[in-house]
C-alpha cells in the first residue's frame, strides 16, 4: 500500500503556498549620500557592495542591493534623476545642505522613496536630532560600526512594504517592535533579524529542493516597528492574526506625549483580545518587573548585561524560533523537543497528552508551525479548537494523519534532492546528482505536475492517480561513471554486447551513489524497475523507445544485497547504450552514440505480491491519435491497448484488448465467442520474487516470468478484467464465477464500469495533448487489489510525444490503386515518395508457419547487414506483427536486424490475422524514423498486392523460409499521410 493510498481519505486539502508572490517588492538600489570620510568609515575598507553581498551570502539571501554613493545634495539629485533608486541613506555631515533639509527637498519630489537618516551614537546626536524637523525622515538609525545594521534597514523597509499584501493574503507571520528609542531599536533590529534569518535557515530544509528552500526564505516572519502607541495599536489591530508576538518599550508617545506607562496599556490591551499573546516589556526601569508580573507579559531591563541573550532567549522560546519544547505543564519540565516536521510526526503519538492539551489549547503548535511559513498545516492545526473536553487522543491522531498527508501531498510536481538522511516514505520524486534527468524522468515530472495542477485527476471516486515512488540519477552520475572508470574505449568499440556488460558491472559507481542506494532499500517496500532515461529519449522527433534496456529489481529483507543488485542493474543499463541495436538506432536517427548521455529511472514497481510473482492487476499504452480507426472511431479520438500483467506483454508486441476511450464497450476482439478465443491475451508477465533470479547480464527479462492464465484465475487478479467460456453452451460469461475457460475480456470495466478507465485515459490524453501541444503517448498501470477501504489506484509510468506524420505534411500526393500498383494500402503511415527501393525482401506465404518465426528473424538480419553495408534501402514483407517479441504473432525482430529496411509491409493471410499494434516500442520507433508502415490483408479485401510478380523475379538470395529480390529500376512508393493510402508503382 503507498502512502498516498494510506492517506487518501484525509479530508484536509492542502492550498499551495505562493511564495513565489512574496516579497514582490525589493530595494534594488540605495544612495548613499555621505562625505568619503563617512563613507570609508561606515564601510571600513572602502567596498559597502562586498560587505552587504558577503553578509546575504552569509545568511542564504538572494538580490542583495547596490550602493551609489554622492558627497553632496547636488550629486544626489543628479543621481535620483538619472537612476532608479529605492532608498536613500544620508548621514548627518552632507556636502551643499544639512540632512534634514535635504531629506524634506527629496521627499517634495519623491515621496514613495524612504529616507534613512545613521548618525553617530552621543549625547550631543540626541540633542540635536530632538530639535529638527524630522517629518521627511521615515527612520533615523544609530549607526554603531556594523554592516548588520545595513542590512536590518533595508530588511525592515523591505519588509514594511509587503507586509499589506503577504500577510493577509499568504498567511506571512509578524513580530511587532514598539520602541522609540534610536539607540535601542539601532541594536535590537540587527539581532532579531540575524535570528531570524538563522531561524529561516532552519525551514529551509522543509523545502525538497534548492529553489523550494530559496523560495521559502521568503515565507520569514516579518519584522514592523512602530515608535508610538497609535502606531503599535493600528499594527495589532490589522495583523494580529498573522502575529508571532510583540516585544514593546514601557515609555514612549501616546496621544502625542510621552506616556511612561504607554508599553503597559498596550500589553493589556493585547492580553485582553488574545490571552495567549507572547509580549515582553522592555524597560529601563527595573520596578517595572512587578507590573510585567501582574500583567502575565515578560519583561527584561534594558541596561541588563545579558540584555541581548534575553532577547535572544525571549524569541527562541516565545515566538516559536527554535525547537518546539513540550512541557508538563504541572512541573514546567521538558517532556520533548522537536525540531521539525517530519520529527514533530515521528514523536506526536509518544508525547503525554496532559502537555499536548496544554501547547494546543494556546496555538503554541500552530505558532511554531507559522514561524516555520508552514502556513497551510498550521492554519489546520489552528482550526482543531482545543478546549478542556477535547479527546486529545482522537486530536492526536488526527494530526499525525494530516501532518502525513500534507507531507505527501507537497511532494506532488516537486522533484525533490535526494538526502539520505531525511529520505522517506513521504518523499515521492526525488534526484541524486545535479545533471539533466533525461527524458524519460522528465516526462514522468511533468506527468506529477499535471496531477497537482489539474483538479479533474482528484475527481473520480475511490480512485487515485499517481505516478510510483521515483529517484533518479542525473547524467552528471553517468558522465562520472563513464569517466572515473575510463569507460568510453570499451563501449564505443566493436567488441560484442556481452564484453561490454562485463566491463560495466565490474566498474564502480560514483562516491555517494552506493550510500543512497542503501538508503533507498530500507524505505520501499516493493520492487523497483531500473529504466533508462537518456538525453535523446522521448524526444519530439526520436522517441528512443524501449532501445535501451530495463531491469527489474525484487524487494529483499536484505537491505544491502537490494542496493548491490539495483547498482548492478544500473550499469546493465548504462551499458546498453553502447549494445549493438542502440548503435544501429543512433545511426538511423544520424545521432552520435558518443553525444549520448544516461540518466536513470528507479521506480517502484506497481502490482501485488501473488505466492512469488509481482505483478498490476494490468498495464497499458494509450495514444491520443489512433492510426487505424475502425468506425465510429475517429482518429483524434485516441486509442488504448490494455494487457493483464506488467506493460512488457504490450510493448514487446503481444496479444492486448483494443478499444477506443470514446467506444470503450465497442471492442472487434469480442464480437463473437471463436475472434474473443483467437483474439485475446492467454499467457502474462511477472517479475519473480525470488532475488536469486536477477543477475546482471544482457537480457534484462533475465527474471520476468511467463504465466497462463489459470495463475491470474488463481491470483483473484482476473476479478475485474476477467470472463468465462461456457464451454458446455459455448457462450462468453462476464465474470470468473463459476466454470469455464478463463479469457481476458476487461468485460466489468469496458461493459460495466466498475473501474472508470475509459474516463481516466480520455481526461489524461487530452490533458497532456493539450499541455504538449502535440500528440501524446502514455504507458500506465493499474492496481485494483487493494485492501477494502483503499483506494484503486492508477499509476502514470511515462509520457511521450508521438510522431505524426500527419503533423507536419508535405506537399499532397494523390494515391489511386490502378493497374500498375505492385502494391496498394489504405491503411499506411508516412507521407511523400520514396524511390530508391531496388531491393525487396519477403517471406514466402505459402510455406509460412509461426512456429519457424524465430528462425526468419536471424536469416532476415543477415540479409539486412549486407544490403545495409552495400547502402541499398529496401521493402520488407512479411505476415504478422514485426518486431512482437511473441513469435505466434509475428516475427520477432529487434531494430538492429531490419534497420536498413525503408518501409515495411505487415499483411494477412488466410488463416493468419494479427491486428497491427500501435502500442509497441517497435511501432514507435519505425514511425519515428519515417520508415514507410503499410498494413494490408487481400483475404479480408483490405489491400492488395501483386505476389505472383513478385514470385516470378530472380532471387538474389533464397532460403527455405525468405526471398530477396532485386528489380532493374526503383519501385516508387507514394504515401499519402492525410488519408493512410499508399501505392507502389511497378518498375519502369
Amino acid at each position: 500500500m503507498s502512502i498516498e493510498q494510506k492517506y487518501y481519505n484525509v479530508q484536509n486539502q492542502f492550498e499551495d503556498t505562493a511564495f513565489d508572490q512574496l516579497m514582490q517588492k525589493r530595494i534594488h538600489r540605495v544612495l548613499l549620500i555621505c562625505s568619503s570620510y563617512d563613507a570609508f568609515m561606515l564601510e571600513e575598507d572602502g567596498r559597502i557592495d562586498e560587505q552587504i553581498f558577503n553578509e546575504y551570502v552569509s545568511l542564504s539571501l538572494r538580490h542583495p542591493p547596490q550602493f551609489i554613493h554622492v558627497a553632496s545634495a547636488e550629486e544626489a539629485f543628479e543621481t535620483l534623476q538619472t537612476t532608479k533608486i529605492d532608498l536613500v541613506i544620508t548621514m548627518l555631515s552632507v556636502g551643499g545642505m544639512d540632512p534634514f533639509s535635504l531629506s524634506k527637498k527629496i521627499k517634495d519630489s519623491y515621496s514613495n522613496i524612504p529616507i534613512v537618516v545613521l548618525t553617530p551614537f552621543s549625547r550631543e546626536v540626541s540633542l540635536y536630532l530632538s530639535k529638527e524637523d524630522t517629518s521627511a525622515i521615515d527612520y533615523v538609525f544609530c549607526w554603531l560600526g556594523n554592516t548588520d545594521l545595513l542590512l536590518a534597514i533595508i530588511k525592515l523597509i523591505e519588509d514594511n512594504m509587503n507586509a499589506p499584501y503577504d500577510v493577509p493574503e499568504i498567511g506571512v507571520q509578524t513580530i511587532l517592535l514598539v520602541e522609540d528609542s534610536v539607540r535601542f531599536y539601532s541594536s535590537y533590529l540587527p539581532l532579531i533579524y540575524k535570528i531570524l534569518f538563522k531561524q529561516s535557515r532552519k525551514f529551509m530544509t522543509e523545502g525538497l529542493n534548492a529553489h523550494q528552500k530559496m523560495m521559502r526564505m521568503r515565507g520569514r516572519p516579518k519584522i514592523l516597528l512602530a515608535r508610538t502607541f497609535e502606531e503599535a495599536a493600528s499594527i495589532y489591530k490589522k495583523y494580529n492574526k498573522n502575529m508571532l508576538g510583540i516585544i514593546s518599550d514601557v515609555s514612549f508617545k501616546h496621544d502625542g506625549v510621552k506616556d511612561s506607562e504607554a508599553g503597559v496599556a498596550l500589553a493589556k490591551l493585547v492580553k485582553k483580545e488574545n490571552p495567549y499573546m507572547p509580549f515582553l516589556l522592555q524597560s529601563s526601569d527595573q520596578s517595572i518587573t512587578q507590573t510585567a508580573k501582574e500583567v502575565k507579559v515578560g519583561f527584561i531591563h534594558k541596561h541588563s548585561k545579558f540584555l541581548l541573550q534575553e532577547l535572544k532567549d525571549f524569541l527562541n522560546n516565545y515566538l516559536a524560533f527554535g525547537d518546539f519544547i513540550f512541557i508538563n505543564p504541572a512541573t514546567g519540565e521538558e517532556v520533548n523537543r522537536v525540531s521539525d516536521l517530519r520529527e514533530l510526526q515521528d514523536k506526536l503519538l509518544s508525547i503525554p497528552n496532559e502537555s499536548l492539551h496544554y501547547h494546543f489549547k494556546r496555538d503554541h503548535v500552530s505558532k511554531w508551525l507559522t514561524a516555520r511559513a508552514l502556513f497551510s498545516i498550521a492554519d489546520v492545526v489552528k482550526d482543531l479548537k482545543v478546549n478542556d473536553d477535547s479527546d486529545i487522543d482522537q486530536i492526536k491522531n488526527d494530526l499525525f494523519h494530516i501532518i502525513a498527508h500534507f507531507r505527501m501531498y507537497k511532494g506532488r510536481g516537486i522533484i525533490a534532492s535526494f538526502d539520505s538522511d531525511r529520505f522517506d516514505e513521504y518523499v515521492n520524486f526525488a534526484r541524486i546528482g545535479e545533471g539533466s534527468l533525461g527524458g524519460k524522468a522528465r516526462g514522468l515530472a511533468f506527468l506529477s505536475t499535471l496531477i497537482k495542477k489539474y483538479p479533474v485527476f482528484k475527481s473520480f471516486e475511490d480512485v487515485l492517480i499517481s505516478i510510483p515512488r521515483t529517484v533518479v540519477l542525473g547524467v552528471d552520475i553517468f558522465e562520472a561513471f563513464m569517466e572515473n572508470n575510463n569507460l568510453y574505449p570499451i563501449g564505443l568499440s566493436e567488441v560484442p554486447d556481452e564484453d561490454i556488460l562485463k566491463e560495466f558491472v565490474a566498474a564502480k559507481l560514483p562516491a555517494g551513489v552506493e550510500k543512497s542506494l542503501l538508503k533507498l532499500a530500507q524505505v520501499v517496500r516493493k520492487p523497483i524497475a531500473v529504466r533508462s532515461s537518456s538525453i535523446l529519449e522521448d524526444s519530439h522527433h526520436q522517441p528512443f523507445a524501449g532501445i535501451y534496456s530495463t531491469y527489474m529489481i525484487a524487494h529483499n529483507q536484505d537491505c544491502e544485497e537490494m542496493a548491490k543488485q539495483i547498482g548492478d542493474a544500473i550499469k546493465c543499463v548504462y551499458a546498453s547504450v553502447y549494445f549493438k541495436s542502440s548503435k544501429a538506432y543512433m545511426a538511423s536517427t544520424l545521432n552520435l552514440i558518443d553525444e549520448e548521455r544516461m540518466g536513470i529511472v528507479l521506480q517502484e514497481i506497481v502490482g501485488q505480491e501473488h505466492e512469488n510473482r509481482f505483478y498490476p492487476t494490468f498495464s497499458g499504452v494509450a495514444r491520443s491519435v489512433n492510426f487505424y480507426p475502425i468506425p465510429p472511431e475517429k482518429s483524434e479520438e485516441g486509442i488504448v491497448n490494455v494487457a493483464l500483467g506488467l506493460g512488457k506483454h504490450i510493448v514487446d508486441g503481444g496479444t492486448s484488448l483494443r478499444f477506443s476511450p470514446k467506444y470503450p464497450q465497442k471492442v472487434i476482439q469480442l464480437s463473437s465467442p471463436d475472434m474473443t478465443i483467437r483474439e485475446t491475451q492467454k499467457t502474462f508477465y511477472a517479475l519473480d520474487l525470488d532475488a536469486s533470479t536477477f543477475s546482471p547480464v544482457v537480457d534484462d527479462g533475465i527474471n520476468i516470468r511467463k504465466h497462463d492464465l489459470s495463475a491470474a484465475l488463481k491470483d483473484g487478479s482476473m476479478r475485474w478484467i476477467g470472463s468465462l467460456l461456457d464451454m458446455q453452451n459455448y457462450v462468453v460469461r462476464d465474470g470468473t464465477m463459476g466454470e469455464g475457460y478463463p479469457l481476458v475480456t476487461f468485460a466489468n470495466i469496458l461493459k460495466y464500469d466498475v473501474f472508470p478507465l475509459a474516463q481516466i485515459v480520455k481526461e489524461i490524453l487530452e490533458t497532456g495533448q493539450k499541455e504538449m501541444n502535440q500528440p501524446v503517448e502514455i504507458e500506465f498501470a493499474v492496481d485494483l487489489q487493494t485492501p477494502d477501504d483503499m483506494p484503486s489506484v492508477f499509476y502514470l509510468l511515462q509520457i511521450r510525444p508521438i510522431v505524426d506524420s500527419r503533423t507536419s505534411l508535405g506537399p499532397a500526393i494523390t494515391v489511386e490503386d490502378s493497374e500498375n500498383t505492385f502494391l496498394y494500402s489504405e491503411s499506411a503511415l508516412g507521407n511523400g515518395t520514396i524511390n530508391e527501393i531496388r531491393d525487396i525482401v519477403y517471406i514466402k506465404p505459402e510455406v509460412f508457419k509461426p512456429a519457424n518465426n524465430s528462425a526468419i528473424a536471424s536469416e532476415i538480419e543477415s540479409i539486412n547487414d549486407l544490403l545495409q553495408k552495400s547502402n541499398r534501402p529496401y521493402l520488407l514483407v512479411g505476415p504478422g506483427r514485426w518486431g512482437s517479441q511473441d513469435p505466434w504473432l509475428g516475427v520477432p525482430v529487434k531494430w538492429p536486424q531490419i534497420c536498413g529496411a525503408r518501409a515495411i509491409v505487415e499483411m494477412g493471410l488466410e488463416n493468419y490475422h494479427v491486428e497491427p499494434s500501435q502500442g509497441t516500442h517497435f511501432f514507435q520507433n519505425l514511425t519515428s524514423l519515417r520508415v514507410a508502415y503499410i498494413y494490408l490483408n487481400t483475404h479480408l479485401g483490405q489491400g492488395k498486392m501483386n505476389l505472383e510478380w513478385l514470385n516470378e523475379q530472380k532471387a538474389v538470395k533464397e532460403t527455405s523460409h525468405i526471398r530477396h529480390v532485386r528489380t532493374s529500376s526503383p519501385l516508387v512508393l507514394n504515401i499519402d499521410g492525410k488519408e493512410g493510402k499508399a501505392a507502389m508503382l511497378y518498375p519502369k
